[in-house]
């Protein structure tokens, strides 16, 4: 077996770099951004207005649903009090940000904006009628940009009648304090708008990388095999804390179970029915998650998902009912519990993220294979001391990293299949993080 040279970098240096070329302005003109709205008022069309307003832009915050609006307001004021609370803003900043958010419950509101931030409920349908207004209300250079997590930017494009305006910004939640920006090109969008939103990410103090078109994209399209390791582990004997506590050992900032509950367990699932109908009934799949959203359970906004909460806490608490419903799906799907060990939740999870990462990175959805890891670190909780998935694979050495998927495929199936480019990399000792060519 030939083994991967040792990556170049420190990974704090490797970090460094490739945040600063994914970030690198191209040769585009970069538009001028002064009004920008932002379509939803729910908690991340929220977070999203305050990160415009953090960095001084005025901001319309519109939502046909005056109630829904108010509840966003009085988020937003919330959470600008909490952090006056701490110390960590003055009231009168944080009185200077709020006034910089107009709210609007009409389109009408938004005609004159440059920049508009589409993020209501993840559905096409719904994003579709949104961007339909906005084609009719928009000023016809305006940039229209949906912060979709998953769906595809190409059929939203579609309908607006000049689609080279619109792409993806997708934030991620918390927007007001989380780092990352995936900038999603669609097959059609401008190279001025693209420019422009990289630019205008890095005004939001964010980083942005840009991405093409997939379902998850990359960040998303990654946590669907990991997490999909973590159902099975789950049957197979761990429970929530072992995996949980195992991924934290690991350096993770959290566990996966913990971070799903917080996100809400709801928006997987929608994707899941989605893509239902295309699930291949002879490869295996843990109904687990399901189970829990058919029992209304949808993490912390409902006080129960893979563990319970305490009102008004967010504290996860191991609950017996889960512990029961993880054995009845075992059983279920005919599976043996026995002991699963730290090693084995890190191997399968973490194997997985760099297994489907290489997919990835041969389809050309990043330009480089370092993308990737700027986006697991900032976005993702990937520990930044271990540069990400890619540079983690490499230090790792591909050869030993293929050689363990190719037993997870011999023991658990075609679901552990290796990326063909993990192998080519591997059979020439070449490294992962080197990878890099223009996106499809």
């Amino acid at each position: 077996m030939k083994t991967t040279p040792p990556p170049k970098l420190a990974p704090a240096q490797y970090l460094q770099q490739a945040e600063a070329i994914a970030a690198a302005q191209g040769d585009p003109a970069v538009r001028s951004i002064e009004r920008v709205a932002v379509i939803g008022a729910g908690t991340m069309g929220g977070g999203i207005a305050m990160s415009f307003a953090n960095a001084g832009f005025a901001v319309t915050l519109m939502d046909v649903d005056a109630a829904a609006l108010a509840r966003g307001q009085a988020r937003i004021k919330d959470s600008y009090l909490l952090t006056v609370s701490k110390g960590k803003l003055s009231l009168e900043e944080a009185t200077r940000r709020w006034s910089l958010i107009s709210p609007a419950t009409h389109f009408s509101a938004v005609a004159n904006a440059d920049l508009v931030v589409e993020a209501v409920f993840e559905d096409m349908a719904v994003k579709q009628a949104v961007f339909a207004e906005l084609d009719q209300w928009c000023r016809p250079d305006a940039i229209l940009t949906s912060n979709t997590s998953r769906l595809d930017i190409n059929r939203l494009a579609q309908t607006v009648r000049q689609p080279e305006r619109v792409l993806g910004l997708h934030f991620f939640s918390p927007a007001q304090v989380m780092r990352l920006v995936e900038v999603v090109r669609g097959q059609l969008s401008a190279p001025d708008v693209l420019a422009t939103a990289m630019a205008i990410s890095r005004q939001l103090g964010k980083s942005p990388v840009m991405v093409g078109v997939c379902d998850g994209f990359v960040g998303n399209r990654m946590l669907s095999p990991y997490l999909r390791e973590v159902g099975f582990l789950l049957e197979e004997g761990a429970s929530p804390a072992d995996v949980d506590a195992a991924l934290k050992g690991f350096g993770m900032a959290m566990g996966p179970l913990t971070v799903s509950d917080m996100a809400g367990l709801d928006i997987p699932w929608a994707a899941r029915k989605r893509n239902a109908a295309d699930r291949d009934p002879a490869v295996r799949y843990s109904h687990l998650a399901d189970r829990l959203c058919e029992l209304g359970r949808f993490g912390v906004k409902t006080g129960a998902g893979y563990y319970r909460y305490e009102p008004q806490q967010r504290e996860p608490v191991p609950d017996p009912f889960v512990d029961a419903l993880i054995v009845e799906c075992a059983e279920r799907a005919g599976i043996q519990r026995g002991p699963v060990s730290d090693t084995l939740i890190v191997e399968r999870t973490i194997y997985a993220l760099i297994n489907e990462a290489a997919r990835l990175i041969e389809e050309r959805i990043v330009e480089r294979a370092s993308d990737v890891d700027v986006i697991y670190v900032r976005g993702y909780g990937f520990p930044a001391a271990l540069g990400g998935p890619v540079y983690h694979a490499d230090s790792l050495g591909l050869d030993r990293v293929c050689s363990r998927i190719r037993e997870f495929r011999d023991l658990h199936g075609r679901l552990w299949e290796p990326a063909p480019l993990l192998l080519q990399l591997a059979a020439s000792g070449s490294r992962l993080s080197d990878v890099c060519h223009p996106m499809a």
